[in-house]
C-alpha cells in the first residue's frame, strides 16, 4: 500500500457520495495529477484549497496553516508513490 492509499481511497469513497470532507477535498485537489495516474476521479470538489482550509480553520484556528500543509504533504506524498509504482 503507497503512504497516504487510504485518505485517497476515502477521498474517493467520499465524493462518490457527495460528502465534504478532509479526504474528498484532498482528492480534489490532487484530481488533474491522480487521473494523469489512471485514477477516475468524478465531480471533484469546487475550490478545494480555499474549502480545505476554512474547514481547518473552523476546527483550530490556531493551527490550520500548519494542518493544511501536512494534508498537502501527505497528497503529494501519495502522487509521488503512484508515480513511481508506475
Amino acid at each position: 500500500m503507497k503512504p497516504g492509499q487510504e485518505i485517497i481511497d476515502q477521498g474517493m469513497q467520499d465524493l462518490a457520495q457527495g460528502r465534504e470532507t478532509i479526504p474528498a477535498l484532498l482528492v480534489s485537489i490532487g484530481a488533474p495529477r491522480l487521473r494523469r495516474l489512471g485514477m477516475s476521479i468524478e465531480h471533484p470538489l469546487l475550490s478545494p484549497e480555499h474549502r480545505l482550509y476554512d474547514k481547518l480553520r473552523m476546527s483550530n484556528p490556531d493551527a490550520s496553516h500548519s494542518q493544511y500543509n501536512a494534508w498537502i504533504r501527505r497528497l503529494v506524498s501519495f502522487e509521488r508513490a503512484a508515480e513511481c509504482a508506475k
